[in-house]
């Protein structure tokens, strides 16, 4: 490891190819964070890709509210499985009181992120704010960056990468050691220094068309789906997993 600890603290990916291209990527760790997927699964397949030379570490993109009225909130160092599909208030109670890692990702974007209200709303949760990933063109990050420097709050960059092709193509850098998801849950609570790093010129328009046409896909077909099988899903809050006690903050 050389003197900053290099880690894309988005992926949706993991498998041999994913870790090869992290690795060559010069990074020390991954944060692993699926759409639906239960913690305790999550945590089983980053321990089986998990190395001393590049770290996988478990995150949660929790998927609060309903279909129509959705925000995602990136959260690391989980110590209790949360559901998917709470109000947004309920799921920052719980993550107040575990004391995870909260992070705003993509804010702004599309319509499946935290908006500035509700970045100001929870100004005092929220570790930091995603300045960049590979969906974002320059406006994007031009509003994201103003968000964060008007509340202050510290930044962070991602892959966000839910194609293979596309892990490494931005990550953080802290000017600090970290030895695992303790050490990164503290270096984020604590606005640890760090820099940006992403692609520039062809890879990272190649990476951005590539993203950009999978969400397309994502939020069509893929969503359809979703919406039909509503209920089904491993982290809906009905599924005896959670033992009915998310019931009233439950959309669904």
């Amino acid at each position: 490891m050389t003197g900053e600890f290099r880690v894309d603290l988005h992926v949706k990916v993991i498998d041999e190819t994913v870790l090869r291209r992290a690795r060559a990527a010069g990074l020390d760790a991954l944060v692993y964070a699926p759409h639906f997927t239960r913690l305790p699964e999550i945590r089983e397949r980053a321990a089986a890709h998990s190395s001393p030379e590049l770290r996988v570490i478990p995150g949660r993109e929790l998927f609060t509210g309903s279909w129509r009225n959705r925000k995602h909130v990136l959260a690391i160092g989980l110590s209790d499985p949360i559901p998917d599909f709470l109000t947004l208030e309920a799921t920052m109670d719980e993550l107040e009181r575990q004391r995870a890692a909260v992070l705003a990702p993509h804010p702004t974007f599309a319509t499946v992120s935290l908006e500035e209200p509700d970045v100001r709303q929870y100004r005092e949760l929220i570790d930091a704010v995603e300045l960049y990933n590979p969906k974002h063109l320059p406006v994007h990050d031009r509003r994201a960056r103003r968000l964060a420097e008007a509340l202050e709050l510290a930044p962070f960059a991602s892959s966000y990468a839910h194609l293979l092709g596309s892990v490494g193509a931005a990550y953080t850098a802290f000017r600090r050691p970290i030895e695992g998801e303790d050490d990164l849950v503290a270096a984020l609570r604590e606005d640890a220094p760090r820099r940006l790093v992403r692609a520039r010129g062809l890879r990272r328009w190649r990476t951005t068309a590539g993203e950009l046409a999978h969400l397309g896909w994502e939020n069509s077909w893929q969503k359809a789906d979703r919406i039909f099988l509503r209920g089904l899903e491993p982290t809906h809050p009905d599924h005896i997993a959670y033992g009915g006690r998310f019931d009233d903050a439950s959309v669904y």
